[in-house]
């Protein structure tokens, strides 16, 4: 058995390395609600110029940023977003978007590649009429996470970019593991989310740092964003503690994405091996692994148990899959260890 659990279950798991732990005991202070913290104005300008927008706001969660961002877009109530099936903020995000907000969400199915076709993208889009709510704004999803980790091209954000310009609509991207999207792609961050009006960034999940999110856009964006991050209870004091782990965060993990993209496929590809399981390996885009079991004798509950037992943590995706998700925590050894685990489903 292994002597430390090997935790699969999200990138979100990871403990603060001890480079994130002295810089947080270190953190120059003050008080972030009225605007004087001095690490938090350095952190947010720093992810302002690395994703190339204006400004840049620290809030406690994707979710947050996600509903903060969909709300300063669509400020009148009854307005509309256009947005995945299968999305995130969607599926997610415990209807936030309606229930605090009032804003009515447009469904357009999701393809497999996490993409929406663009012409159901534009059939979406009301036409101005007094039954309707009026369409205000388009939300993407990159890396989309409920489609394995996929990545949204910069092409194809460019398009929905162009269209939403063309109708007068905004567009935000759900960016929480944006930064695997940009390594998998091979696209400078800045460039991929060039054509967006806002972009939320999670500091937890990929990058590995204990707490937060990062919403960037323009000014006149993030003067709102600020104002509505302190009516949802998200203005903290002493933030600088948690970004000057998450500039750890940025500063250290980000080289080792394509790394955990690396083990995730050869996860994948070792799988694909194993008796009783399929998976495609060459749908492993970054750091997300989904299998299915094909025995109707095992669930996913049941072999979940079985690899607790050895010590390896995993959460079900599905009835019938299994999603493994590698981090930086996540070793070469231990993905091997994880393999001789899940070969145990050979003995039935």
């Amino acid at each position: 058995m292994a002597s430390k659990a090997v935790d699969l279950r999200s990138d979100t798991v990871t403990k603060p390395s001890e480079a994130m732990r002295a810089a947080m005991a270190a953190a120059d202070v003050d008080d972030d609600v009225v605007g004087v913290d001095p690490t938090a104005h350095r952190f947010q300008s720093e992810m302002a110029a690395l994703m190339g927008k204006e400004v840049a706001l620290f809030v406690p969660s994707g979710t947050m940023g996600n509903l903060i961002s969909v709300l300063v877009h669509c400020d009148v109530r009854g307005s509309e977003a256009i947005l995945g099936d299968n999305s995130h903020i969607h599926v997610y995000e415990n209807g936030g978007i309606s229930t605090i907000g009032g804003v009515h969400p447009k469904t357009v199915p999701n393809n497999p590649d996490g993409t929406m076709d663009v012409d159901r993208i534009v059939a979406a889009i009301r036409h101005p009429d007094l039954h309707y709510p009026t369409t205000r704004l388009i939300c993407l999803e990159n890396t989309h996470g409920n489609c394995g980790g996929k990545c949204l091209s910069v092409e194809y954000i460019d398009k929905v970019g162009e269209i939403a310009k063309a109708h007068g609509l905004k567009l935000h991207i759900d960016g929480a593991r944006i930064f695997n999207a940009s390594v998998a792609l091979g696209v400078p961050v800045d460039r991929l989310v060039k054509a967006a009006d806002s972009v939320s960034v999670c500091l937890s999940k990929g990058l590995g740092a204990p707490v937060g999110s990062v919403i960037v856009g323009s000014k006149d964006f993030i003067d709102k964003a600020r104002i509505l991050r302190k009516t949802l209870g998200g203005g903290m004091r002493q933030v600088g503690v948690l970004c000057a782990a998450a500039h750890v965060a940025v500063r250290d993990t980000l080289g080792k994405l394509a790394d955990d993209h690396r083990k995730a496929k050869a996860l994948a590809e070792g799988l694909k091996k194993i008796k009783h399981i399929t998976v495609d390996p060459a749908s492993v885009e970054t750091n997300m692994v989904f299998f299915d079991i094909i025995d109707p004798r095992i669930s996913p509950d049941n072999l979940c148990q079985v690899l607790e037992q050895h010590n390896v943590l995993a959460m079900p995706a599905s009835s019938t899959s299994i999603r493994f998700v590698i981090h930086y925590q996540i070793s070469d050894s231990d993905v091997q260890y994880a393999l001789t685990c899940v070969e145990l489903l050979k003995s039935y």
